[in-house]
């Protein structure tokens, strides 16, 4: 990020009242925390995104040869 955005925000927040910089400031946290959780499911999703495509045509060609059948949620 520049440091033009980052001064751009910083005066946005600097012209508000001192409880609403706080307010503001707290939503950014929440924000970025959110973004960061992000970030890592789609890194990990990534990684493992091969693996995933792999199970699934497993799981389809156990379906077209008859050898899966349907889950039984009371055998569980």
């Amino acid at each position: 990020m520049s440091s033009e955005v980052i001064s751009t925000v910083v005066k946005m927040l600097e012209s508000l009242p001192e409880h609403a910089q706080n307010q503001a400031v707290d939503h950014l946290r929440d924000y970025l925390a959110d973004v960061h959780d992000e970030l890592q499911w789609d890194a990990l999703f990534e990684k493992t995104q091969s693996n995933l495509v792999a199970k699934a045509r497993q799981g389809k060609q156990q379906i077209a040869e008859g050898r899966s059948r349907p889950l039984n949620y009371d055998d569980l």
